[in-house]
């Protein structure tokens, strides 16, 4: 898959220098990212007083009623929807977001900036005032720090002191037709037009004004005016980028070039992981403050009960084997709708935990309120600020994976994941049931978790080839053991989701208690046989299969060629710890389902008799 722009997940940002009054070009740059999802947005304008602010929550149209049809004569502007990520959703949180001179400094970011904290703290030193939540804020002082009548250089300095994946926008009421971006790890898109330049994290910002861009590399800064863009990089080196034409249509744009929403989702997982980890984890250190709970209270932890419905159920699999392996508390997981009938035996030793994408699933919510009556402590994991399970228990946990518009959760799931393995480490950090140095060394390959998946994506993988001979396969059987039981479960359901084909998962110890019934010579099994200490195990089922003439399809460790002995097909995920392959694990199966059912004919994005959010019983 060729990627033309790597598209961000979370938050939205349109910049605009030339001639024109820009106030409409930033609002319909807005509307054309309104898809990623957002809880806020705001414009700043360039006027002649100083900056001005318009600011809103909720949908676009609040803030497009605030920003009034006429009264602006600016012709250089910031434009930012935002997806909450440090701080609520409130006003005060929106972007653009000013310095301590509002009339003077603005900025917009997307993404995480890791060591805000340390950066926040000296400034306040200085006599830096922060009116928001978040740490974006942090770059707009650090930017006013470093400013002596150089706008670019002080976004240079600016720009060395900061860690984390992020890439911002600079706008100064000094330096009108100037704006000044950066990028680290987060795209950023220059659109060059005649006599005025656009600046945004999608080029569907500024598709319907122009369709030349440019594209800044990692770790540079980008400087445009009407006449054109300067790139430099953080040392100051000059950097030139050659101008391209996109070949994109309206909707083309919406999935920055994929085909459907589904793969552009896919392929935006190595962002959402690194979002969800973000400045969570630092250097092998450890921060989960939505994590509610004092350390006499964790010590004495019972019992620990996952509940969520669909993909996140799968998602608590896993949590029940980190949780148990690394906190070493017993840990309880059920889907949401049966545990709410079972009268559950639950008490205030016991956490409830429960997991849902959108927040607003009615028997995840019901079974967490029913936690709360019987006197357990509740938590959610949820990615939707704001969402009624937030109001339902005692902490909220959020993953940051941006809006997902494909039915079939992809991205959702792998940032579950990471949270729950941030949450399972957390635990054993209270609990003192690893050394510091073990949960350290998880964490640093937890960090890395991002750059993995990013490796298997742009990888060459024989997934094509495995689709083509099993579309039409009439039924598939998937097996797991241990922590590859939930990517087997996850990874049918998917199948089952999108191509319609009857789909089978199993734990592969027990296959020949009734599945292995079903094997014969026309059956593709797809078996999980990543590097756990249950691999022979897994071996010995891969030859039951093999004996009634199945087809065994694995997914196993880069450098296991044993693996090539015993199955018909190997696709191949890079080697981290066994209990971080879930994330890696499952992305092979999620491509193999989107191919098959592509080639099937079928709307991924919108599965029959599927909807997004379950909000009935």
């Amino acid at each position: 898959m060729a990627v033309l722009l790597a598209d961000e997940t979370v938050c939205g940002i349109i910049g605009y220098v030339g001639s024109r009054e820009c106030k409409s070009l930033l609002l319909q740059g807005l509307e054309r990212l309104e898809y990623r999802g957002y809880d806020s947005a705001g414009i700043a304008l360039l006027e002649r007083h100083g900056l001005d602010y318009v600011r809103a929550v909720g949908p676009l149209d609040n803030l497009k009623s605030r920003a009034g049809s006429n009264g602006s004569t600016a012709t250089t502007g910031l434009g930012h929807t935002r997806w909450a990520t440090h701080g609520g959703v409130t006003e005060a949180n929106a972007h653009p977001l000013a310095g301590c001179d509002a009339s003077k400094l603005s900025i917009v970011l997307n993404g995480i900036v890791e060591n805000y904290r340390e950066l926040t703290a000296s400034l306040v030193a200085e006599g830096h005032t922060f009116t928001s939540e978040t740490d974006a804020e942090t770059v707009t002082h650090l930017v006013e720090r470093y400013y002596d009548g150089d706008l670019g250089e002080a976004v240079r300095l600016a720009f060395t002191q900061l860690e984390g994946h992020f890439a911002f926008v600079v706008i100064h009421h000094d330096h009108p037709g100037i704006l000044v971006g950066a990028r680290h790890q987060v795209p950023l898109v220059v659109g060059v037009g005649s006599d005025e330049m656009f600046l945004a994290s999608n080029a569907a910002a500024f598709l319907r004004e122009t369709r030349v861009v440019q594209f800044p590399g990692d770790g540079e800064i980008v400087e445009i005016t009407p006449e054109g863009a300067t790139f430099q990089r953080a040392d100051g080196t000059a950097v030139e980028h050659e101008p391209t034409e996109l070949d994109w249509d309206d909707e083309g744009a919406e999935k920055a070039g994929y085909e459907t929403f589904m793969l552009k989702e896919i392929y935006e997982q190595p962002e959402a992981v690194a979002e969800t980890i973000g400045d969570r984890v630092r250097h092998g250190t450890l921060v989960l403050e939505g994590l509610d709970m004092s350390g006499r209270n964790v010590k004495e932890l019972r019992r620990i009960v996952l509940l969520a419905c669909g993909t996140a159920y799968h998602a608590c699999v896993v949590g029940r084997y980190v949780i148990e392996e690394w906190a070493r508390v017993p840990v309880e997981f059920d889907i949401a709708s049966e545990w709410i009938y079972r009268n559950p035996v639950i008490n205030e030793h016991d956490l409830v935990i429960g997991i849902t994408q959108s927040g607003e699933t009615r028997d995840t919510i019901e079974a967490l309120k029913l936690a709360r009556e019987k006197g357990a402590r509740t938590a959610a994991i949820t990615n939707m600020m704001g969402s009624q399970v937030t109001r339902e228990v005692d902490s909220v946990l959020y993953t940051r994976a941006g809006l997902e518009m494909g039915v079939a959760a992809s991205k959702t799931f792998t940032a579950q994941v990471a949270l729950l393995y941030l949450v399972a480490l957390k635990l054993a950090q209270i609990r003192e049931t690893l050394p510091p140095g073990e949960i350290e060394f998880i964490l640093d390959f937890v960090y890395k978790l991002p750059n993995k998946i990013q490796q298997f994506l742009d990888g060459d993988h024989p997934i094509e080839e495995i689709a083509q001979r099993y579309h039409d396969a009439h039924f598939f059987l998937y097996l797991g053991r241990h922590i590859g039981l939930p990517v087997a479960l996850e990874g049918a359901l998917k199948l089952k989701e999108i191509s319609y084909i009857p789909t089978e998962a199993y734990s592969a110890g027990e296959m020949k208690h009734g599945p292995i019934a079903l094997l014969d010579e026309q059956t593709p099994v797809v078996v999980v046989a990543t590097d756990i200490h249950v691999y022979d195990k897994i071996v010995s089922n891969i030859q039951e299969v093999r004996a009634r003439g199945a087809h065994v399809i694995a997914i196993a460790t880069d450098g296991n060629e044993d693996i090539q002995h015993h199955a018909d097909d190997v696709i191949y995920v890079p080697k981290t710890p066994a209990f971080l392959q879930v994330v890696l694990a499952i992305l092979p199966l999620q491509l193999l389902a989107y191919r098959i059912a592509r080639l099937r004919g079928l709307n991924v994005d919108q599965p029959r008799n599927l909807a997004k959010t379950v909000t009935v019983e």
